[in-house]
């Protein structure tokens, strides 16, 4: 694959995580050749898009329909008192491209459905799953194990979080540890925006991980936390006997 060259504004701007183990400037021109769906920005997802946008990732496309609410701006980082009432979509390219005015944004005022998830994740290197509602998490999984590309999933509620990197054809997909949606689960529910913030940006480690190849992302792996008691637990995840992604084509 070529990638591009780096300007001399790109090295001056990503010079100190250049200086990481395995990034350098092979993984900075990695990052910036490499295109990221984020699906919804708001807490979670907000810090993802800014992680991102920070590390140089060339394009970022990123899925949220709905208007800005005020309850939105405890944890929606993206979004501003001054603009309640207007799109979200706005507001995240506004924000976006005022601080990393040098990559690609396409914000699309939509949220992941069967409809729209088949052409969002063909544009896409990684997929980042942010969404609170299982339907949208199943649908980007599965257009992942079709397309055998990697989503990075993350999630919190109140002050625990949870992150995985699922990915056909090297490990379990989401339906491994998920074939239903949980029936009590709610889309309404407690949210510390400092605790959507964290998972988010380790979100965004995961995602830049696993473009650069700086180091073994988190495959096969299900990390959860208690962030009351900073309590954290890695477990080992496998693909489940008779799921779908058992007979994909990254098989």
């Amino acid at each position: 694959m070529n990638l591009p060259d780096l300007t001399a504004g790109d090295r001056a701007r990503y010079e100190w995580q250049m200086w990481c183990p395995g990034v350098g400037e092979e993984g900075q021109r990695k990052l910036k050749g490499a295109s990221v769906l984020i699906s919804r920005c708001g807490g979670v997802g907000g810090s993802v898009a800014l992680g991102l946008a920070a590390a140089g990732v060339g394009r970022l496309i990123i899925a949220h329909a709905g208007n800005i609410k005020r309850s939105d701006l405890n944890r929606q980082l993206l979004m501003t008192d001054e603009a309640i009432g207007t799109s979200r979509a706005s507001s995240i390219e506004q924000r976006l491209r005022e601080f990393n005015p040098h990559i690609a944004i396409e914000v699309v005022p939509e949220n992941i459905s069967e409809v729209n998830v088949e052409n969002l994740v063909a544009r896409s290197d990684v997929v980042v799953s942010c969404a609170p509602l299982f339907p949208e998490r199943f649908a980007m999984n599965d257009a992942c194990v079709r397309a055998g590309k990697p989503m990075v999933d993350a999630a919190m509620y109140d002050f625990e979080i949870q992150l995985s990197v699922y990915w056909a054809g090297k490990g379990p997909c989401m339906r491994c540890v998920y074939p239903e949606a949980p029936p009590d689960w709610k889309r309404q529910f407690p949210v510390l925006g400092a605790v959507s913030a964290t998972i988010g940006s380790m979100a965004a480690v995961e995602a830049i991980k696993i473009i650069t190849g700086a180091e073994t992302p988190m495959i096969g792996k299900l990390l959860t936390g208690d962030l009351r008691r900073m309590d954290f637990r890695t477990v080992n995840i496998r693909t489940r006997t008779g799921c779908e992604c058992e007979k994909s084509e990254a098989f």
